[in-house]
């Protein structure tokens, strides 16, 4: 067991002390209780460094006091400690070694103290007397030593399980603070997600209106410049709120609290008067009445109407109409687009849609919705997504 070096000369301090208080108790003529002082000392300090090691040298000192008849002396109460530290500090071998140390000892003790010291001191008993008081005597001392050893030991049980349970605890913590980070991590992730496509929707749209405003400039600027000059505010007003969206995602990401502005259905007349300033032919329905719906879900129905109509500026035949429509009923909306296809237009799983479509599909899933985008046969591009209503406040 690895111990720190303060606790490791903690523990030789105090074999020291606990040798030299025993010393003036024991018969220093006698090399035997010599060396069992020697050997207990021992044990005590390295009881926690190596509990197997002290426990032999602990049974070694007993066997030597036993086997030179020595008397019990006060150096014997250091396998209390031994004991203890077996429970408490040993292996699953060792811990269950110093229970059958304990049991044992007691054993060899009363037989030690109660059979053989009598009679050698005794030269035997005479009478039944004599048997009767060392049957009593015996019993006493082996419920007395195997009671003192065996609590020792307990001791050292009941303070592992303290250790073990505050360990335990401790892991728990750590597992819990572990979790809490990437339960953070992950929000975090999500939320950067989210600011990711909001910048996709918010550039890309503009990016497709200045192109389309800036081709339809050119063309007009020889025979209708004052068109030309209309083409260049819509372009400048298109790219300075970009400009402003950008900034606001920037700073969402620099500050975890920034509550930056999110579009909500009251702003989807600005985004069809932007397309149709850009040239598109913009034919936009509404039927049913409008459900109140969370933040959430109205700026999904807004992102999706905006870049299914950037994917119909971008792809699409601008010459051709471009159908726009909220369906509303008792369970939500249905956001239909339908626009005419370029003869040279990217297929749907292009990656010229690499974030589009996908990034609609994302925002329809979470407000609980579906998104289904078909291109059919009759070179027409269908965007269909189901909004379900929310309780929130009224749109």
């Amino acid at each position: 067991m690895r111990i720190s070096r303060a606790k490791l000369t903690t523990d030789i301090v105090l074999a020291v002390v606990f040798a030299f208080v025993c010393m003036p108790f024991a018969v220093l003529g006698e090399w035997a209780d010599i060396v069992a002082l020697l050997a207990f000392s021992a044990a005590l300090a390295m009881r926690r460094v190596s509990p197997a090691w002290s426990l032999g040298l602990a049974w070694g000192g007993a066997l030597v006091q036993m086997l030179w008849l020595r008397d019990l002396q006060l150096y014997d109460t250091a396998v209390l400690g031994v004991l203890y530290s077996t429970a408490a500090h040993g292996g699953r071998l060792v811990k269950w070694l110093g229970l059958v140390s304990a049991g044992v000892g007691a054993l060899l003790a009363t037989g030690y103290l109660a059979v053989v010291k009598p009679l050698i001191d005794n030269a035997g008993f005479v009478g039944p007397q004599d048997t009767v008081s060392m049957v009593v005597l015996t019993l006493v001392l082996f419920v007395a030593s195997i009671a003192v050893l065996v609590l020792s030991w307990t001791a050292g049980l009941l303070v592992r399980s303290v250790r073990d349970t505050r360990e335990v605890r401790r892991r728990e913590e750590v597992a819990n603070r572990e979790r809490q980070l990437v339960e953070y991590r992950y929000v975090v992730e999500q939320e950067r997600n989210r600011i990711a496509r909001d910048m996709h929707d918010v550039v890309a749209h503009s990016l497709a209106v200045v192109i389309a405003q800036a081709d339809g400039a050119r063309f007009a600027a020889p025979t209708r410049p004052e068109a030309a000059v209309d083409a260049l505010g819509t372009i400048a007003g298109v790219a300075r709120g970009a400009l402003g969206d950008v900034r606001l995602l920037l700073a969402e990401l620099r500050h975890d609290e920034a509550g930056a502005p999110q579009p909500v259905l009251d702003d989807l007349d600005g985004l069809l008067a932007q397309v149709r300033a850009a040239g598109l032919d913009l034919r936009f329905t509404e039927t049913g009445e409008r459900l109140p719906l969370g933040t959430g879900h109205q700026i999904a129905v807004y992102r999706i109407a905006q870049e299914g109509l950037t994917n119909a500026l971008r792809h699409g035949d601008v010459s051709a109409p471009v159908h726009l429509g909220l369906d509303w009923d008792a369970d939500g909306v249905t956001v239909s687009l339908v626009n005419a296809r370029r003869a040279d237009a990217s297929a749907p799983e292009s990656h010229a849609f690499r974030h589009g479509i996908p990034g609609m599909r994302e925002r329809a899933q979470l407000a609980g919705g579906t998104l289904f985008v078909e291109a059919g046969a009759d070179d027409m591009f269908r965007v269909t997504a189901r909004i379900p209503a929310q309780a929130g406040r009224p749109a």
